[in-house]
């Protein structure tokens, strides 16, 4: 049997550039250059561009590729799949079409393996209603799987990352953990019962996202990916300037990730993470370091982020749980402060 991660050196989104680093790297980079019909680029770090078609139509541009973070061919290609059109849903945008990044070792993996990783793909992009429409590929040292999407959305139901509010609740729609699992896996310590669970939270679409860019109670969206919990939050409260408050007990975590995390089991983003942005985190309460780095864990395929009014909370948490987002929970909210996050 052919072992997918053992062909790459990361895997999933735990494959990003730390955020130091890649500040660094853009650093002086000549980035949108001003364009009136760009409604979001780089500025914020946001989940998608997006781009002005017309006053009822614009569009909603991504693209997210990484390498093996699970060994099975068919669900590599759902996993990218799912995680790429997320980036789509974070912005309240509905898929339209994608096309496929495929880097393989030619020589060193067989054809049908490279044909369940695009029929995994392709699967997840028929449950989402649009054609894989073309792509690129190229013969590369280690596997890369992703996807280029494109969506519509209409500019009053675009949803940013850096429109949070005083005073909004923050809730995360999928637990933590996916990171210290699939890291679990490539060790061979992670059990069968508890790679359908994670496999099951990866492979969920966040079309909600599309429900929740139309509800003026939701007024910033992102997905937590590659940067984990307190990295994407941390873009919101500064593109927001706002201050976060979080309480750690209130994050859903995959019960068996807290079992390998007080073991000592995590991926090396992890600790990249909070190294990168630790600066901006107050720790209010003393913890495990196990604790803090589930909260710094990268995740593939994870949740949405959302700030809502108050008033709207119990009504998205209602729409959350009737379409099966089980975990669904407020962990905080957003107060007034310099941009940062409190744990509490």
């Amino acid at each position: 049997m052919i072992r997918l991660t053992q062909y790459s050196h990361g895997g999933g989104c735990g494959c990003k550039i730390a955020p130091e680093k890649l500040q660094q790297i853009l650093h002086q980079v000549p980035l949108d250059l001003g364009n009136d019909r760009l409604l979001v680029g780089a500025g914020t770090s946001d989940d998608a561009a997006v781009y002005l078609l017309n006053p009822d139509q614009a569009l909603v541009l991504t693209t997210d590729f990484f390498m093996p973070i699970v060994d099975d061919p068919v669900d590599f290609g759902r996993i990218a799949a799912t995680n790429a059109l997320s980036d789509v849903y974070a912005m309240g945008g509905t898929p339209i079409l994608a096309l496929t990044i495929l880097g393989m070792p030619i020589n060193k993996l067989p054809t049908e393996v490279i044909q369940a990783i695009m029929q995994g793909g392709a699967a997840v992009c028929q449950s989402a209603g649009i054609p894989l429409a073309g792509g690129h590929s190229i013969d590369s040292p280690e596997p890369i799987f992703g996807l280029v999407a494109a969506g519509i959305v209409h500019p009053q139901h675009l949803r940013q990352n850096s429109t949070a509010q005083v005073g909004d609740r923050l809730i995360l729609t999928k637990p933590l953990g996916i990171g210290v699992m699939t890291t679990a896996l490539k060790k061979e310590k992670l059990s069968p019962e508890a790679y359908r669970e994670v496999l099951t939270v990866m492979t969920q679409l966040n079309r909600v996202g599309i429900q929740l860019g139309a509800n003026p109670m939701v007024h910033a969206m992102t997905d937590v990916t590659g940067f984990g919990l307190l990295g994407h939050l941390l873009e919101v409260c500064r593109g927001s300037k706002v201050k976060a408050q979080i309480t750690a007990s209130k994050i859903p975590i995959l019960s068996p990730a807290r079992t390998l995390a007080a073991q000592g089991i995590f991926p090396g983003a992890a600790e990249r993470n909070w190294n990168s942005y630790r600066d901006g985190v107050i720790l209010a309460l003393a913890r495990p370091d196990w604790e803090t780095l589930l909260l710094t864990d990268p995740q593939t395929s994870g949740g949405l982020l959302l700030a809502v009014a108050p008033e709207g909370v119990a009504d998205i948490l209602t729409l959350l749980a009737r379409e099966g987002y089980e975990h669904a929970t407020v962990i905080g909210e957003c107060k007034t402060g310099t941009p940062g996050i409190e744990v509490q």
